[in-house]
């Protein structure tokens, strides 16, 4: 159901009425009960966006923590920070280059 605003011209008391769109305007002000009570023309809640999604969803992009600069940022946090030593000790990866066939001759029988 949608949010109407509602304001008198009399007395300027302004109301904001939740009502179903087959409900009948409301006339009478509340406050004064002068039958000046009249909708105002208000701003939607959203806006659209050429992609067609709304600009109010997914605003601030996906919520990540942000990654601590330093290892001791980490230790205090729980986690172990991997070291560039441990990473040196890695065994190289050995490439193997393909030897050609070899072509046996071909006997004529």
């Amino acid at each position: 159901m949608p949010i109407y605003a509602y304001r008198c011209a009399a007395c300027g008391h302004a109301k904001d009425v939740l009502q179903k769109l087959s409900d009948a305007q409301l006339t009478i002000c509340p406050a004064c009960g002068a039958e000046t009570f009249t909708k105002q023309v208000t701003s939607a809640g959203f806006q659209l966006k050429g992609s067609g999604w709304y600009a109010t969803d997914f605003k601030g992009g996906p919520a990540t923590p942000a990654a601590p600069s330093d290892a001791s940022a980490l230790a205090d946090a729980g986690i172990a920070a991997a070291s560039p030593a441990a990473a040196s000790t890695t065994a190289p990866v050995e490439t193997t280059t393909p030897k050609p066939a070899s072509s046996s001759p071909v006997s004529a029988a």
